[in-house]
């Protein structure tokens, strides 16, 4: 399972190529993803090859990004946006029949860039992950979003028969995955525009969806690996003030996308293992087809959001006049400024890291899914 974080989803790619020098043949059979970890698992979900050669892939994938290639970084069309947010706003919603304001990026250059790389079929879907399924070498592979239609986190689901769910706040639907879905779900909101996907509009797939271990779980899986990208801080690093004074907007909107991408996640892990000390006590046949599911986490060794201060400075012009606008300088951990960091030089430490995390917990990975079912 692949959780959200922008740019640091190079972390996760780092963190599989490091398992993968120890296990290459490592066989993952159900996937799921939300945000830039939907990337990350549509990528592994179509590969043909072996762990160690979608890792090796996918971390290529990773270095080749730029900020070019991600979204339109020219000064005109990000001042223009920047005007028409004020102008909407200053305007009381006056001439409201005017084109819709959508993310303050145009995320066109990432499409194109997926496009390539993922390399869909005539009817956009990518085609190696029903070549995985029909193989048996995968299961299931899910992708979640968040309508803004409805308010509902969806998940899509592609697998030969799969298990679908509905609940009030979150579904389930079959579909051959494309490209939309992947844009669907890393559409961070407000930055980058929402995504049409049928009849509706999709954004990340971290807002919604408050149980991000769910769609594995309903999927079959009895052990999870889930790879943060967000390091374990200690008491005291957790309690120390990231800014003096009056909070600037980097810092109160990095709270924020760390709420949604990261913390929902952390609170599933901390849910899972209450809920397998629960059934332990319990004898099989009072666990009411509850069953206790195993959860592994990969954290960051190092702090990646304070870690993207360090590469601020190389940003394009008008990209940094806006963030520094936003207060990323007066922070001393700049979360927000880690998710839109498309920067090679900061992909690159992120995907070291990464494997170096990776390779430290590949022998721990190894034991863990060859455990027996409890």
């Amino acid at each position: 399972m692949l959780g959200g974080g922008g740019a640091r989803g190079a972390y996760q790619a780092g963190v599989l190529k490091g398992i993968a020098r120890r296990c290459p043949d490592l066989r993952f059979p159900i996937k799921t993803g939300i945000s830039a970890g939907a990337v990350n698992t549509i990528h592994l979900a179509a590969h043909p090859g072996t762990l160690g050669a979608a890792a090796e892939d996918l971390v290529k994938l990773w270095v080749g990004l730029t900020p070019e290639q991600v979204f339109r970084i020219g000064t005109a069309p990000l001042l223009w946006n920047v005007f028409r947010w004020a102008a909407r706003l200053a305007s009381g919603g006056i001439g409201s029949g005017r084109e819709p304001m959508r993310g303050m990026m145009d995320t066109q250059p990432l499409r194109e860039f997926l496009t390539r790389s993922l390399m869909p079929g005539p009817d956009g879907a990518i085609e190696g992950i029903a070549r995985n399924i029909e193989s048996g070498r995968l299961n299931a592979v899910a992708l979640s979003a968040t309508s803004y239609t409805t308010g509902q986190s969806m998940t899509w689901v592609q697998a030969r028969n799969p298990a679908l769910w509905q609940r009030p706040q979150r579904r389930s639907a079959a579909a051959p995955l494309t490209v939309e879905h992947v844009m669907a779900s890393s559409a961070l909101p407000m930055v980058f525009p929402s995504v049409r996907v049928g009849a509706e509009w999709y954004g990340d797939g971290g807002i919604r969806l408050t149980a991000p271990l769910s769609p594995a779980i309903h999927l079959g899986a009895t052990r999870i690996l889930n790879i943060s990208t967000r390091k374990q801080r200690t008491t005291a690093e957790a309690g120390a003030p990231q800014t003096a004074g009056y909070p600037p907007p980097a810092q109160v909107l990095g709270a924020l996308y760390n709420a949604i991408f990261l913390d929902l996640i952390e609170e599933d892990v901390v849910r899972a293992k209450a809920v397998n000390r629960l059934l332990e006590a319990l004898p099989d046949d009072r666990r009411n087809s509850l069953r206790i599911v195993d959860v592994m986490v990969i954290r960051p060794s190092r702090d990646l959001g304070r870690l993207a201060g360090e590469f601020e400075a190389r940003l394009p012009g008008i990209m940094k006049y806006l963030t520094r606008g936003l207060g990323t300088k007066e922070t001393a951990s700049p979360d927000l400024l880690s998710l839109i960091l498309f920067q090679e030089d900061y992909l690159r430490r992120l995907i070291e890291i990464g494997e170096e995390d990776g390779w430290n917990h590949a022998e721990g990975l190894q034991a863990f899914t060859e455990m027996g079912g409890r």
